[in-house]
């Protein structure tokens, strides 16, 4: 049987899902002898994600132009995508820059507003990512497969997500230990 193709992505987030991934401790070693990582912000170096990916966990909103167009690609190259986080599944603390209304306001508030030394826009190329002027959860852009929710979601939660997916099963979300938020 070949091996799983597993990846991870990072977007708009503070990247404590990941750290719980990392938390599964010595399951990583049974879960890296059951999946090749293709891609993964913690488990490999690739920068571009490649086709043909079995199963993606993917952690935070989509905020700006980098997250959207990754997640197309994510989406189109990977039979199961799984919502990572409440950042994944409901945009959650990222999404409260909504309230201020545009992207433009944003970047005024964050460099005009609270710039203290030298304020100004950050207008030139490739350094600000393009904001979106809404950050929106994964499942308002592309399909999703499976929601974990979580802030971050345990280890334990994350183990029970993925242990049914290596024997070929799918999980159960069901119930306080598998969907709670927060």
């Amino acid at each position: 049987m070949d091996k799983i193709k597993f990846a991870t992505v990072w977007l708009a987030g503070c990247s404590g899902c990941h750290m719980s991934f990392l938390d599964l401790d010595e399951w990583l070693i049974d879960l890296a002898a059951a999946v090749d990582v293709v891609f993964s912000p913690v488990g490999c170096d690739l920068k571009t994600y490649p086709d043909g990916v079995d199963v993606c966990l993917v952690e935070g909103a989509i905020a700006n132009q980098e997250n959207l167009e990754l997640i197309y690609d994510v989406r189109r190259k990977t039979k199961l995508l799984i919502s990572f986080g409440d950042c994944a599944v409901t945009a959650n603390v990222p999404a409260m820059r909504n309230m201020l209304g545009s992207s433009s306001a944003v970047l005024k508030r964050a460099y005009l507003e609270l710039g203290d030394v030298t304020p100004q826009l950050p207008d030139e190329p490739g350094i600000v990512p393009e904001l979106l002027d809404r950050v929106v959860p994964v499942h308002e852009v592309v399909p999703v497969d499976i929601f974990m929710p979580g802030c971050p979601p345990s280890a334990d939660r994350i183990r029970a997500t993925l242990e049914p997916l290596l024997k070929g099963e799918m999980p159960v979300m069901e119930g306080r230990s598998m969907i709670k938020f927060g």
